[in-house]
């Protein structure tokens, strides 16, 4: 049976003859349409500040990382960020205050922490591939780990989607419906902590919450309706994705950060499109 490298590799181009080119291709294509779904409901949701957040606690995973020995900081990482997830929610629940104002806060203890452990002895400086990324470094197991997660929590959203989506647009009205807004909640922001931190490794700490809001952002100024939004954040992320990956094995660049600007350059391309359209409309 023919695998998907092999039948990468019998592409016509130069870069289809090196593997981690093929395993970054693979990879940004499953993760890809997981990036769009979760943006669409971070975007709705008003939520792209929290994502950002769990990006940065990440500094603060892998510090404890170091500081228990663990040959792999990911279990470390998705530990805390889930621990800092739960008590954001739980300290908005209980104290009321602005939602904006406590991720501030507890984003800014997270980064402390994470830049105090990690300069622990003067060796933060071989942390930096979670800092800008490191695309084409993945491997096989790594590419069968994102499918996995592709397949857990993209199911679960569409599962959920409609329900999250109501939470976003109108508390009120879902809580009418007798919507368990905590538990869907808690669902939600363990999504955004999963797939954040799954994907530190490759993406970076720096730039993570672009590549997650920028499909849906551009996609919003195209769409129509609720199912245009999530198919064309898909499509773009897809783009995207590929389009960056290329670019920067060309250029020599980082790939990561060249897919972030590809996506920034579809969101104007998008803005101007969505602009005239209106414009047509209103005339």
């Amino acid at each position: 049976m023919t695998s998907p490298m092999d039948l990468l590799s019998a592409l016509p181009f130069e870069w289809a003859r090196y593997e981690f080119m093929r395993n970054a291709l693979v990879a940004v294509v499953l993760v890809s349409p997981l990036f769009a779904l979760m943006g669409t409901l971070v975007v709705n949701n008003r939520m792209a500040f929290f994502s950002d957040a769990m990006g940065h606690a990440s500094l603060t995973g892998l510090g404890l990382g170091v500081l228990f020995g663990l040959a792999d900081p990911l279990l470390a990482l998705v530990g805390f960020a889930m621990l800092l997830a739960l008590g954001i929610l739980v300290l908005h629940r209980l104290t009321h205050s602005p939602m904006d104002a406590i991720i501030s806060l507890c984003m800014s203890f997270s980064i402390a922490l994470g830049v105090v452990l990690l300069s622990r002895g003067g060796n933060f400086n071989r942390f930096s591939r979670y800092l800008i990324g490191d695309l084409l470094s993945i491997t096989p197991t790594e590419i069968a780990w994102l499918f996995l997660t592709l397949l857990v929590v993209g199911g679960g959203l569409l599962l959920f989607y409609n329900r999250i989506l109501l939470i976003g647009i109108n508390g009120s009205l879902a809580r009418s419906r007798r919507l368990n807004i905590w538990w869907i909640q808690v669902f939600f922001v363990a999504a955004i902590v999963l797939v954040v931190t799954m994907n530190i490794g490759w993406v970076g700490i720096l730039i993570i919450n672009s590549l997650l809001i920028l499909p849906a952002a551009a996609s919003r100024n195209l769409a129509g309706n609720t199912r245009q939004y999530v198919l064309l954040a898909v499509a773009i992320a897809i783009v995207s994705g590929v389009s960056g990956l290329l670019i920067s094995y060309y250029s020599d660049t980082a790939a990561g950060a060249t897919i972030v600007l590809v996506a920034m350059a579809v969101f104007f391309v998008t803005l101007a499109a969505g602009a005239l359209v209106r414009s047509r409309r209103d005339r």
